[in-house]
């Protein structure tokens, strides 16, 4: 043998000191309340200036704090003060808004900061909007923050990809630092929406310029906020780790609000006076395979289970006379269900930048009206979704400011005898092969980006055979979400299948996904459609009411008669809550929420890991 060969006592040796600390770490784990969960896509980073996808969101939204939040016991949409001491004071016309932040909210602990305690002031908002001004970080949100015209903002940008450099010491007229906690925004023209904004924590959290300063363009992977978390460990598309964060501000278990429902008022009684966040850690696991996500929450590995895969609904959900109940697998292990519907909106998006698919002439529009016609949605919701959706006529999401639940429109029809006809009239004429060709006489092959999880290959299945009844070849790309997102930023597509869901009641913020300010960001479609973007404007200076529902829905019939995009359906949410989490509501608009619930530890040593 090897003179190099260790005796067994020496190995032991060596390894003891390992042994007890990771002793250590199990016991102090074991100890603490974590609240484990699962993505059921790959994240992408944590900066906000720089993320666009909801995982990524999540996350960025428990460890960043915006000036405003939705109350989550609140009635949908109820606004209330987050790091201000009030509500923002705001003009009669919507243009001006003054926010007074609450003295001793300070930063997580960082060395960017030299050892000092940090406290947020009212410069770093101003500083953390001026950062989606700049060109360097190519922010996806840019677009959101332009179209409201803060004062002197885009002028600024402008300045900066002239020189190569965002001066971030130049005064903007409409970003005001009054003194240490107040600031004001001005805006160009009247935004009422524009509160919305300010309670969107994965956008609207406050950034210290030390830390970006400080990390550079890594600074997405050291996020540093004043919110409940702090991120602990990240190893990417795979686990995310968030810790209590030890300096997080005395914060309580909030009081029900006027028009909170039975629960929440509940709920309220139940945590009066514990302090926030409750639980100790958040382990986030990406598992994008619809089954193994399935098993590895009935295996107590998650918590939580948020929006269930609907494939897999039939496993969970039975019918009763009074609406839904766990089934006997779910029922016996204590297992709540709770299921509404989603406000959201699945779609097919084409690129409109594309010679084949894109395009705004006769020939391009009717290929798109064809397909739309020709894509078989009570397919994809019977077999994709488990019927656990509804057929969508708009781009708007149930639930949204100006949704009209009896509009009807082509976007809801299946019809393949017209898309057939629609394709002949418009010279996509069949081939000796029996496969249409274009007005050109090319081959007419389309190719559809898909993530490789089970929904993606049913929807697959699905293209595959409505299209071949148009007699239209399509092909798949498939691939995983963060690299399918950049492509589509990037225009390198045809077709693409993605959801969104509303991150505020404001019905115009789906709309952005045609508007040509957004192309690259929100315009995944890439449509410049100079009709629908003075639409666009023009609802953004609205109020809520009739005025402002006629625009968007003009905007809708436009969309509809271009086809950008094929809305598909309004899903159902079915989350799935394990016996030992207490506090789970489920709150629209929130992503925050993992500072609210509870994990019953006598709970989970009787039935749990």
């Amino acid at each position: 043998m090897s003179g190099n060969a260790s005796s067994p006592a020496r190995r032991l040796r060596f390894l003891a000191p390992i042994l007890v600390l990771l002793a250590a770490t199990a016991a102090a784990t074991a100890s603490a309340a974590v609240l484990r969960y699962a993505f059921e896509r790959a994240e992408t980073g944590f900066d906000p200036a720089q993320i666009s996808d909801d995982y990524s969101r999540t996350i960025a939204a428990n460890l960043f704090d915006a000036p405003l939040r939705y109350a989550y016991l609140g009635p949908p949409g109820t606004l209330e003060p987050n790091t201000t001491a009030t509500l923002p004071v705001v003009s009669p016309d919507f243009r001006v808004f003054t926010l007074t932040l609450r003295p001793g909210i300070y930063f997580a602990d960082d060395p960017a900061f030299g050892g000092r305690r940090r406290e947020l002031v009212a410069a770093d908002y101003v500083y953390t909007i001026k950062r989606f001004a700049d060109p360097r970080w190519k922010s996806p949100v840019w677009s959101s923050i332009e179209e409201v015209a803060i004062v002197g903002l885009k002028a600024a940008r402008d300045a900066a990809q002239a020189s190569g450099r965002f001066d971030y010491d130049a005064a903007v007229a409409g970003l005001q630092v009054l003194d240490r906690y107040r600031f004001r925004i001005t805006l160009e023209r009247p935004a009422p929406h524009f509160v919305d904004l300010l309670a969107d924590p994965s956008q609207l959290g406050a950034v210290a310029r030390e830390v970006v300063e400080r990390y550079g363009d890594a600074v997405t992977e050291h996020p540093v906020g004043t919110g409940p978390f702090v991120l602990a460990h990240w190893r990417r598309s795979s686990l995310i780790v968030l810790d209590r964060n030890p300096g997080y501000r005395d914060e309580t278990y909030p009081p029900a609000p006027p028009g909170a429902d039975d629960r929440a008022r509940a709920l309220a009684r139940d945590f009066s006076g514990r302090r926030l966040p409750m639980v100790d850690r958040v382990e986030i696991t990406p598992i994008e395979e619809n089954q193994p996500r399935w098993l590895a929450f009935l295996d107590a590995e998650h918590d939580v289970l948020e929006r269930m895969p609907l494939q897999l609904a039939p496993l969970a959900v039975k019918r009763t006379a009074a609406g839904t109940a766990p089934t006997p697998l779910l029922d016996r292990r204590g297992i709540r269900i709770v299921r509404r519907p989603e406000i959201d909106v699945t779609l097919a998006v084409y690129n409109m930048d594309d010679p084949v698919v894109g395009g705004y002439g006769p020939p391009q529009v009717a290929l798109r009206r064809a397909l739309n016609l020709g894509l078989n949605v009570d397919d994809v919701i019977r077999l994709v979704y488990a019927y656990q959706g509804t057929p969508a006529q708009t781009l708007m999401q149930p639930g949204t400011s100006s949704y009209d639940p009896s509009w009807r429109t082509e976007n809801g029809d299946y019809d393949p005898a017209r898309a057939n006809a629609l394709l002949d009239v418009y010279g996509y004429v069949p081939g000796p092969d029996g496969w249409r060709r274009t007005p050109a006489g090319a081959p007419l092959v389309l190719t559809m980006t898909l993530t490789p999880d089970q929904a993606g290959r049913q929807l697959a299945e699905i293209a595959r055979r409505s299209f071949r009844v148009l007699g239209v070849h399509v092909e798949f790309r498939f691939g995983q979400w963060p690299q399918n997102l950049r492509r589509v930023q990037q225009g390198d597509f045809q077709i693409w299948t993605v959801a969104m869901s509303a991150n505020s009641p404001n019905s115009q913020d789906v709309m952005r996904l045609a508007f040509s300010g957004s192309i690259g960001a929100y315009d995944l479609c890439r449509m410049n459609l100079p009709a629908y973007d003075a639409l666009y404007r023009e609802a953004t200076r609205q109020p809520d009411g009739p005025e402002r529902s006629a625009t968007l829905q003009r905007m809708n019939e436009l969309e509809v008669a271009y086809a950008p995009m094929k809305a598909i359906a309004h899903r159902y949410k079915i989350d799935l809550v394990h016996p030992w989490v207490r506090g789970y509501l489920d709150t629209p608009y929130i992503y925050d929420w993992w500072r609210y619930v509870d994990i019953d530890a006598r709970r989970l040593a009787e039935d749990g890991r």
